[in-house]
């Protein structure tokens, strides 16, 4: 048993990482290059840490990792902390709130916790943080035929790099070597879309796209067959999940979906200026269902809804 005497917090810097990761690996998800994903965020930012942790003498026993990005919004620079992975050992689960407290004790952040397991759900209500509305649609990625050469779908970094300017270019480069992020753009005539997404894995089975960004949704929702028939030809993804605050309105065919709580805690943001973007969602590769990303029981009704369940939610054309 613990020693409350034994157990210090303390921040997790550059030199903790390695010990932090092999923690994660043995404790947490043994799927996941923690190494990688505790290590630098691909995008500019100076982080003061990589989160918090527990220590009893030299060995870890808990961590909350966090990654940070500074964002303008509305002409202001905002500072952003994304609160990760929260794992402590069974006999030290009494410390936990301490690193949700050392967190949220650093000043001038807005905080988002993106997929919160139900455990934490109502300790994160009582600490200030608020649910957004993530209703979502599941579109299926059917083989429909396309009209040659109206639309193209490129996945290639140069033909992203030529197409994209200004802001967007911005987000591309600073997540083009995120390890969980996929990009592509959508062109047609005088139009691009750029679609940024991860990709959902089930025992190590690619199953849908998680949409993450989408810079033009009425070129989304115009080109969503060729981009579908593109996931799915190209990286075998039967189906689309798209929340419908990033795609505004609800695809002609359809599952219409209460996806998982995403939350937040900010002083002055409002709920519209709370995305995706420079968070563990787009660093941190996961399998099976597990955080970020749907509960296992969300990810099976996808896939039954999908691979041939009931269709009663659709919206047809």
């Amino acid at each position: 048993m613990q020693s409350a005497m034994t157990v210090e917090l303390a921040p997790i810097t550059d030199t903790d990482v390695a010990a932090v990761a092999d923690f994660l690996h043995a404790n947490h998800n043994g799927r996941v290059p923690w190494a990688l994903a505790c290590s630098a965020v691909p995008w500019k930012v100076e982080a003061p840490n990589h989160g918090f942790m527990l220590r009893d003498g030299q060995r870890i026993v808990g961590t909350l990792l966090a990654l940070y990005s500074e964002r303008l919004l509305a002409g202001r620079v905002e500072r952003f902390c994304n609160m990760g992975s929260w794992c402590v050992l069974p006999d030290y689960r009494s410390r936990s709130m301490s690193l949700l407290e050392a967190l949220l004790a650093q000043e001038g952040y807005h905080f988002t916790v993106l997929s919160p397991d139900d455990g934490p759900q109502e300790i994160l209500a009582w600490h200030g943080f608020r649910f957004l509305d993530t209703s979502a649609a599941l579109v299926p990625t059917l083989p429909w035929p396309t009209v040659p050469g109206r639309t193209r779908v490129s996945a290639e970094p140069d033909v992203i790099e030529r197409t994209l300017a200004g802001t967007e270019l911005e987000l591309y480069h600073d997540h083009a070597r995120a390890l969980a992020a996929h990009h592509l753009v959508l062109i047609r005539g005088q139009d691009s879309c750029y679609v940024m997404y991860r990709e959902f894995r089930y025992h190590d089975v690619p199953v849908f796209a998680m949409v993450l960004h989408v810079s033009n949704p009425d070129l989304f929702h115009r080109a969503l067959i060729p981009l579908t028939r593109h996931l799915l030809v190209r990286r075998r993804l039967v189906a689309t999940l798209a929340e419908l605050r990033i795609i505004e309105h609800e695809p002609r065919l359809s599952f219409k979906l209460n996806n998982w709580p995403t939350m937040y805690r900010s002083a002055n943001l409002e709920p519209g200026q709370i995305d995706y973007l420079y968070s563990e969602l787009e660093c941190v590769p996961w399998s099976r269902g597990g955080f970020p990303g749907p509960s296992l029981t969300t990810a099976r009704t996808l896939i039954r809804n999908v691979l041939g369940g009931s269709g009663r939610n659709a919206r047809r054309p």
